[in-house]
């Protein structure tokens, strides 16, 4: 048996082995002039010294359920504090506020004003009035009662007019021109005159047969044209005399 008749098919065989996978046809034809390529065969087992290729791309987020949160982790130290940021725009005025020193501003105000009039009354008092020493009487020439006249003075910060002694008897007397209240009570069960304190009163200048509380209702005192006193009931009307102290 002649070996030339196998020498073409030892060939092939031969350039078959040499022929890897990732090699066109193209590369064969350059190879093997004279053999046709056949298709692709399949992927062989990697080698001894086979290498990682590089890393893929991050994939797209799965969609299935998330899990649980896993609890808060220790608080990590404070960081550096920032840079200041711009000021921000200036804001509306406020209300003006009413704590302490608004108010001791408005009373010292008050004080003030009030201190300013009393000064204006004094002087008033002085030419239009009637002075004994430290005393100063005056009146605002409308008759009313007990009461009323006890109001009055009090807006003046003074007291109803009572005489102590004779010159203040008079100048009383000068500053009503007419019958007046005076600052006493008269009680007929005890027959003491007093001021409007309780004090009793001293110094008394009664008319002929006053007081004679008639019908137990006469329980104020008035003063009379001629100086002298008289008890008289308290809702009648009369000039109301003031006395301010100095």
């Amino acid at each position: 048996m002649s070996l030339f008749p196998s020498l073409p098919l030892l060939l092939l065989i031969v350039v078959t082995a040499l022929c890897t996978e990732t090699e066109n046809c193209e590369n064969v034809q350059k190879t093997c002039p004279v053999i046709a390529c056949g298709s692709p065969g399949i992927n062989g087992l990697p080698g001894k010294d086979r290498h990682y290729g590089a890393k893929g791309e991050k994939g797209e987020p799965g969609q299935g359920l998330r899990g649980f949160q896993g609890p808060p982790r220790k608080v990590g130290p404070q960081g550096m504090p920032g840079p200041p940021g711009l000021p921000g725009q200036v804001g509306q005025k406020g209300d003006p506020g009413d704590d302490l020193g608004n108010y001791i501003s408005q009373a010292t105000s008050e004080r003030a004003a009030l201190r300013s009039e009393l000064d204006q009354l004094k002087k008033w008092l002085i030419f239009s009035g009637k002075k004994v020493g430290k005393k100063f009487y005056f009146t605002n020439g409308e008759k009313m009662t007990f009461d009323e006249v006890k109001t009055l003075c009090a807006q003046f910060q003074a007291s109803v007019a009572i005489p102590t002694n004779a010159e203040e008897n008079k100048a009383i007397q000068d500053t009503a021109s007419g019958g007046a209240f005076l600052g006493i009570t008269y009680e007929e069960t005890d027959g003491q005159s007093v001021d409007l304190t309780g004090k009793r009163v001293t110094y008394q200048n009664w008319h002929d047969g006053k007081p004679n509380n008639a019908g137990s209702e006469e329980h104020c005192v008035t003063l009379l044209v001629d100086g002298t006193w008289n008890d008289i009931t308290c809702s009648a009307s009369f000039l109301a005399v003031c006395k301010y102290s100095a």
